[in-house]
């Protein structure tokens, strides 16, 4: 039996593993249906969105609490740049957020907000780092409304892609 390391050298290593990965990511209308299944099976869907450009220890622990406050973690990443960033294309950023366990799926949006994707899948509980203020998190209103809750996690003090970023050009 080949064992994976954490280079794949072998084409067919870790064949399962890509293949589950790639279900993770999932279109708007797909995670739709998915959304409906999970409410049918009232499992508690928990939704968080960001650019996750450059994925560092912050990021891990975030995603870790996120999906410990319900029973899937969606995360939205946004395909539009701005000035510089996202270094990473948003299929690149999709793989890496969904080899994470603690991510049961991967949806990229083409807005500025995720408002409108946050609006059809209505998630039970939506999330965003210390960084946001309740008042700015976009989608609070709908989800309150709708019954469920929104939750500001602590933001890791030291670990930024920005401070990332001005390190690498330090260098």
């Amino acid at each position: 039996m080949v064992r994976c390391a954490a280079i794949n050298i072998s084409p067919l290593c870790g064949f399962r593993e890509v293949e589950q990965m790639k279900r993770k990511i999932l279109s708007a209308d797909k995670l739709s249906e998915e959304r409906e299944r999970l409410r049918a099976a009232s499992q508690k869907l928990v939704f968080t969105n960001g650019v996750f450009d450059i994925l560092h220890a912050g990021h891990v622990r975030y995603l870790e609490a996120a999906r410990a406050l319900g029973d899937a973690l969606v995360v939205a990443i946004n395909s539009l740049k701005g000035e510089g960033r996202p270094l990473m294309n948003e299929s690149e950023r999709a793989e890496i957020l969904a080899v994470l366990r603690s991510v049961t799926y991967v949806v990229v949006f083409d807005e500025v907000s995720p408002r409108s994707l946050i609006t059809k899948l209505l998630p039970d509980v939506l999330v965003k780092g210390g960084d946001y203020a309740l008042d700015e998190i976009h989608g609070r209103e709908e989800v309150e409304t709708a019954g469920g809750r929104v939750v500001s996690l602590p933001f890791v003090e030291g670990v930024s892609t920005s401070e990332i970023i001005e390190r690498m050009k330090r260098l």
